[in-house]
């Protein structure tokens, strides 16, 4: 098994060796308003509903999980392009993209044809973090958009809520990323929704065997089973994934899974897995330590940004609509 993951990871470092460096100045002197200007709007996103931090930050994460950060997932369906967000991980999920658009439109307006989509959206997911409480990080920038995009990539590297932990962490090893970072950029859930098909299962299923035997744990329960029904009806009822402070960048993601409370099997895995040795330890050390969960998660979260996309370098662009490639 770890021979296998071992693999994995040195072939995935490989993917991304060659690609030309980010830089924190790369707007220095071509557009050197680009980081207020996204502040400012985030700001505004964030101040007219708490949930689109996350959803800017899920959007970052998709982007750069199929064919790197390139801005792919922002694409339209076209008649010659099929784009990212019908695909089974994405689909009637993928929200705050009309943010990222009106971002573009204010950058564009300043610099026009110089700041990719790519790394408004990187931006963008880092501001997000900080406008809910959490930590701040340099962002490195200089990505181009690419021009094409990967509905098949988007159905298979993406993990999904009842996958199993160690296909997860294949998932995360083959981008060059390790447990440690996984544990720590699962720890975005601590603001996030989640839509009652992706944690039917768990509800209906070994909650109650996790979970603490006290009445706030079961008075929790029967909230979550009166958002989702167990059979048809409700997919898309919505909760909080960390119920406790919802729309708080905090550590309490992680105590919930010390309590056996994860919403999504996938989250509780890395606690109650047999195969979770590893990341027992970790969910155990972040739901102490709030300042560690914020030093790793900033470290994780520059390094997913740093997954790249070397064929965007080449043949990318810097899109003027984040929905369409330049004609």
């Amino acid at each position: 098994m770890h021979a296998f993951l071992i693999f994995c990871y040195l072939g995935a470092t490989k993917l991304h060796a060659s690609d030309p460096p980010l830089t924190l100045d790369y707007y220095a002197s071509t557009c050197p308003t680009v980081f207020d200007i996204v502040r400012k709007e985030m700001e505004c996103a964030v101040l007219s509903d708490t949930r689109n931090a996350a959803m800017i930050v899920r959007l970052h994460f998709h982007d750069c999980f199929v064919q790197g950060c390139d801005g792919s997932v922002l694409l339209d369906d076209t008649i010659t392009l099929k784009g990212e967000k019908k695909a089974a991980t994405n689909i009637h999920s993928l929200k705050g993209l009309g943010i990222v658009d009106k971002i573009k439109n204010m950058v564009e307006s300043e610099c026009p044809g110089v700041v990719s989509c790519a790394d408004i959206l990187t931006i963008a997911a880092r501001d997000a973090v900080i406008l809910v409480g959490g930590p701040y990080w340099d962002v490195p920038v200089g990505r181009k958009d690419s021009v094409t995009a990967n509905f098949d990539l988007a159905n298979t590297n993406l993990p999904t809520p009842d996958e199993s932990l160690l296909s997860i962490i294949a998932k995360f090893l083959y981008q060059g990323l390790s447990v440690t970072d996984m544990i720590a950029l699962t720890g975005a859930h601590t603001i996030g929704m989640a839509q009652c098909k992706n944690f039917r299962s768990r509800i209906y299923g070994d909650f109650e065997s996790t979970s603490l035997k006290n009445p706030i744990s079961e008075s929790h329960l029967s909230n979550l089973r009166s958002v989702c029904p167990p059979i048809r009806g409700g997919d898309n009822n919505i909760t909080g994934m960390d119920y406790m402070t919802p729309n708080l960048f905090d550590n309490s993601f992680y105590q919930l899974l010390l309590n056996g409370e994860g919403l999504l099997n996938s989250d509780q895995e890395m606690y109650s897995s047999v195969f979770g040795i590893e990341t027992r330890e970790l969910v155990k050390k972040y739901a102490a330590d709030p300042l560690a969960f914020f030093q790793q998660f900033s470290e994780s979260m520059v390094k997913m940004g740093n997954i790249t996309n070397s064929e965007s370098f080449i043949a990318g662009e810097v899109r003027k609509n984040c929905r369409f490639v330049n004609t």
